[in-house]
């Protein structure tokens, strides 16, 4: 079937078993090619095909509305609802967004990028209909790995209590990004293997019905037995307990199984879960066979084999680089503790899970309960790691306030993902961490310029024990720098003059250093003299630094890879004003008052002026108005 001519949904109703499982086979193939050249989600969405089908043709989307958890499993969605004409395009600049988004279609009814939302928002869109008294169906897709976000079960509790009409489908793949973990993962295997329950409520009913009736008593009997055999049969009756119909487990590459559960489920009066099975990655051997999560979501690869396609990057990975910085250091401190929220493989870590079993923890899609775990083991003399995306740190702001910062607590704070990502767009550009974690009292953070850098403040931010101290690190790899043999600890709030200029100054960090120091050499041969500073601690400061060029009145140009409203440029700004430097020109480069959508890091930074090309422009204007120089400089 060629994809790229469907229009909507609709042409599903009348399909029999064998056009959807052709169907399913053709999509399959379709998304194995295109996102082996544009990279992404392909296991979560190779194992959702049936499902997404089914559920397309169970009911009416955008009447009903269906809400994709995370959004990473959305693409078959994309693809029935008349996107597939786009997907050369998908995660590129410009192009498809790799998640749900409203801007694209009516039937994107819900954006995400972080898990476990889509029940509060079906529970809010349900409130809605009733009050509004429309009839439609809400249908919330979340996976397992999600429905361990703490969100989730606030919204599973309230759900059941209200008893709002709801069809919850449970995609269960027993993988989030990497294998799941916790108390709700194991209640979720035994519901798996605990077929025999499903079997015997059959068979009691088949029985219960053959008698006659014979008034209320028996009728309420039958209830207490069919009651006291899912105790028998199924350990702890989670969600049913919850207030929720259960029906499941469900095979969910079974066509019939699905159309069969699904039109049970819309008969369903109150909130219905409808546990489905599927196989990640299904249809794609290296896919399949992946246990750890390196195929949740890929870039590049060649399709036949299943390689990926390898990058030109001369050194490590920054995550790479920090996590064995801290594993070498475990080896002689028994006081680190390394956690992780479900990122194991993403924020690579494997390699302390395998030395320090006993000193690593995966607590799962929980971010909250991650930091408030990290300041729970820093009140006991023991010096937490928690390696977290930047994006994901934002869902833990007030744990880093009140339970780390507050407390003034020796935390070690990875920010992994810091600056632009790229394809995964808007929702996971780490972009806003400067501006949440800078005006916190007692919060060090600090970003090194190459891996070398990179490992000497791993060791700073394990020796600091004067409160909680972050460190940011990019995707992507370094340079290939050579590096020390020896880590070493960097005095906190010291800057590093990495050329020096008398006529103005360029003060950034991390990833925009090599823009500062490209455009400092063209202005050399304008006869623009430029001292470039690398600003390697974004709090505290370097005041010294500050005191000396601010009383030398040299025009400044602060550069990052941040948004601007409360980043690192309005630091110094501050800075100026408190100290009564007035009479100084301050320029700032960074991140506009947007959100930056998906596509390759230098077309983003070029679509936000965020170049070499405009840090010399601006340069040009402070060192021509700079009131020291008598004449205008060229």
């Amino acid at each position: 079937m060629d994809l790229t001519k469907i229009t909507s949904p609709s042409f599903l109703k009348n399909m029999n078993k064998k056009e959807l499982e052709s169907l399913a086979s053709d999509i399959r193939s379709f998304l194995i090619e295109k996102c082996s050249i544009t990279g992404g989600h392909i296991g979560p969405n190779l194992g959702v095909v049936e499902l997404t089908i089914a559920l397309h043709k169970a009911f009416n989307s955008p009447k009903d509305k269906f809400l994709w958890d995370v959004g990473h499993q959305a693409y078959v969605h994309k693809i029935l609802t008349g996107r597939a004409d786009q997907f050369d395009t998908l995660r590129q600049f410009k192009g498809l967004s790799g998640f749900p988004k409203r801007s694209e279609s009516e039937h994107d009814e819900w954006e995400t990028g972080h898990s476990s939302t889509s029940l509060s928002a079906a529970m809010g869109m349900a409130i809605a209909r009733d009050i509004k008294k429309e009839k439609n169906y809400v249908i919330p897709i979340i996976g397992d790995g999600a429905l361990t976000g703490g969100m989730a079960l606030e919204a599973l509790n309230h759900i059941g209590h209200e008893k709002k009409n709801m069809i919850v489908i449970l995609n269960d793949n027993e993988m989030s990004i990497a294998p799941n973990v916790g108390a709700l993962h194991n209640i979720l295997g035994r519901l798996r293997t605990a077929k025999e329950y499903s079997k015997a409520k059959e068979e009691l009913e088949v029985l219960l019905k053959k008698i006659p009736v014979l008034g209320g008593k028996v009728a309420s009997t039958a209830e207490r037995v069919k009651d006291s055999l899912k105790y028998l049969v199924v350990s702890g009756v989670f969600f049913e307990e919850m207030g929720f119909k259960y029906l499941g487990p469900i095979d969910g590459h079974d066509f019939e199984a699905l159309e069969k559960s699904l039109e049970y489920a819309k008969k369903v009066k109150g909130p219905v879960i409808v546990h489905v099975i599927t196989k990640k990655g299904k249809g794609y051997k290296p896919a399949e066979e992946d246990t750890v999560g390196t195929w949740h979501g890929t870039g590049p690869y060649k399709m036949e084999t299943g390689d990926f396609v390898k990058s030109s990057a001369k050194g490590p990975s920054w995550s790479s680089l920090v996590s064995e910085s801290v594993r070498k250091l475990m080896e002689d401190d028994e006081r680190i503790v390394a956690i992780t929220p479900a990122m194991p493989v993403g924020s690579k870590m494997e390699g302390i899970q395998r030395s320090f079993p006993d000193r690593f923890f995966d607590v799962g899609i929980a971010e909250q309960h991650a930091t408030t775990m990290a300041a729970g083991i820093a009140t006991q003399a023991m010096k937490p790691y928690l390696a977290i995306y930047s994006t994901f740190l934002q869902r833990a702001y007030d744990q880093v306030l009140h339970d780390i910062a507050r407390p003034n607590l020796n935390v070690f704070i990875g920010i992994d993902r810091a600056g632009l990502v790229g394809a995964d767009g808007e929702t996971h550009q780490g972009v806003f961490d400067i501006a949440f974690l800078r005006h916190l009292p007692n919060m060090v953070l600090m970003m090194p310029k190459d891996e070398n850098e990179g490992q000497h403040m791993v060791k700073t931010a394990i020796e600091y024990n004067d409160g909680p101290i972050a460190l940011r690190y990019p995707r992507g790899n370094g340079y290939g720098v050579p590096m020390d043999k020896e880590m070493k600890t960097i005095p906190i709030g010291s800057w590093e003059i990495l050329k020096e200029g008398k006529d103005v100054a360029i003060l950034t960090f991390g990833t925009t250093i090599p823009m500062a120091m490209d455009a400092a050499k063209e202005l050399e041969q304008a006869g623009i003299d430029v001292k470039v500073v690398n600003a390697r601690f974004i709090k505290p400061l370097d005041v010294d630094m500050l005191h000396e060029l601010l009383a030398k009145k040299v025009p400044i140009l602060t550069i990052e890879e941040a948004v601007l409203q409360g980043g690192f440029g309005s630091a110094v700004l501050e800075f100026a004003s408190e100290n009564k430097y007035l009479d100084v020109e301050i320029d700032r480069m960074g991140i506009p008052d947007q959100f930056i959508e998906q596509g390759s890091v230098d077309l983003l930074l070029e679509e936000i002026h965020l170049t070499k090309e405009e840090a010399v422009e601006r340069l040009r204007k402070l060192a021509n108005s700079n009131k020291k120089v008598g004449t205008k400089l060229v």
